[in-house]
């Protein structure tokens, strides 16, 4: 097994998140340079990284391999740059391109649930994986 570049965290009961990853992984041919962690898991214990369940549902965040935390569209970059499309990626960081990238994954972030359908209402929260078990427990 290779050490992967790139540590991406994701949200597995995301059905946006989940075709990304799907891609991604298609993408890679097996080469393992991308690790998909599902913060939704049940075993996915967020204190490890010092942060919270509510940090990585915020912002999509990766580790690099050297265990630096990066957030935002550089997850991405990284991401589609380890799977080959280092060439599309460096038109990511041309000025204005960069900038109207970063605004627009912001405004997308902030709506994400309700895009995708996870939320009841104007009520916009999805508890941590050990919460959710304890109300399937208590059901």
């Amino acid at each position: 097994m290779t050490t992967p570049q790139l540590e991406m965290f994701f949200d597995g009961d995301c059905p946006l998140c989940l075709r990304e990853v799907k891609l991604l992984r298609k993408m890679d041919r097996g080469r393992e340079r991308i690790l998909f962690t599902d913060i939704a898991a049940a075993d996915f214990n967020p204190a490890e990284h010092g942060r919270t369940f509510e940090d990585f549902m915020a912002v999509m965040t990766g580790r690099q391999a050297d265990g630096q935390y990066i957030t935002g569209v550089e997850v991405f970059r990284q991401a589609y740059a380890a799977v080959g499309l280092g060439s599309i990626v460096s038109l990511t960081r041309l000025p204005g391109v960069s900038q109207a990238l970063d605004a627009a994954y912001k405004q997308f972030a902030a709506r994400r649930l309700k895009l995708t359908g996870r939320c009841d209402g104007d009520v916009c929260a999805t508890p941590p994986p050990e919460r959710r078990t304890e109300d399937a427990a208590a059901a």
